[in-house]
């Protein structure tokens, strides 16, 4: 099991309870911070001494106070400390729940767990540590099923030529026009912009631009 833990979470009680759930998994050494810029120093530092931390637990949301940060969350966290320690491996405890949030994680910042604050979080981390420990990915059970929801929408033709037109630079009120001239039906404004609500109410998406980015990544267009 890991030897050298760091936590960051500005939340005291939260902090206490990963805490106390590496200690019953016989991790000792386990350093606590509320700021994302003492993470990064402490990480800095440990490498520096030649001891370095085998694991970073982060959450992502961090609430401003007085004290001005550098990093002001997770996700700049997590890049930065990537950077400079690459074989840093890294759990998130998060109440963040979009799947396109967590899928960029996975995917950019090759995290290699993540649970979501919610019932049973403290069994899903010492889950997603034995994970991690045997180079696994992990993710909690509610967080798999939600990907798999979003992995299962089924992309239409229609689904697929609206996507491809924008990335065209198409306005929107345009397109219409366009499928009349590919003899794509349904056509109607309406009916595009029930389909594009649909598409990122599933994938979770609030701009077309994520969309768009989403359809190029799984080679959609």
């Amino acid at each position: 099991m890991f030897k050298k833990v760091l936590i960051a979470e500005d939340h005291e009680i939260a902090n206490i309870s990963v805490q106390k759930t590496l200690q019953e998994l016989g991790i000792q050494e386990a350093k606590y911070v509320y700021y994302c810029d003492d993470a990064w120093t402490w990480i800095k530092n440990a490498l520096r001494d030649g001891v370095p931390y085998d694991l970073l637990i982060t959450d992502l949301i961090f609430e401003a106070d007085h004290n001005p940060q550098r990093l002001t969350g997770g996700i700049e966290l997590i890049q930065a400390v990537k950077v400079l320690q690459p074989s840093l491996k890294i759990i998130v405890l998060s109440a963040e729940s979009r799947t396109a949030v967590i899928d960029e994680l996975f995917k950019n910042r090759a995290i290699n767990g993540y649970v979501r604050k919610a019932r049973r979080d403290a069994q899903y981390l010492k889950e997603a540590l034995h994970a991690a420990q045997q180079d696994k990915s992990y993710q909690s059970p509610e967080i798999k099923q939600s990907i798999r929801e979003k992995n299962s929408h089924e992309f239409s033709t229609l689904d697929i030529h609206i996507i491809s037109l924008l990335s065209q630079g198409v306005r929107q009120k345009e397109i219409p026009l366009y499928l009349q001239q590919q003899q794509v039906k349904p056509s109607g404004l309406s009916s595009v912009e029930k389909r594009l609500s649909l598409m990122k109410e599933v994938l979770e998406f609030s701009k077309n631009e994520q969309l768009i980015a989403y359809s190029k990544d799984i080679g959609l267009i």
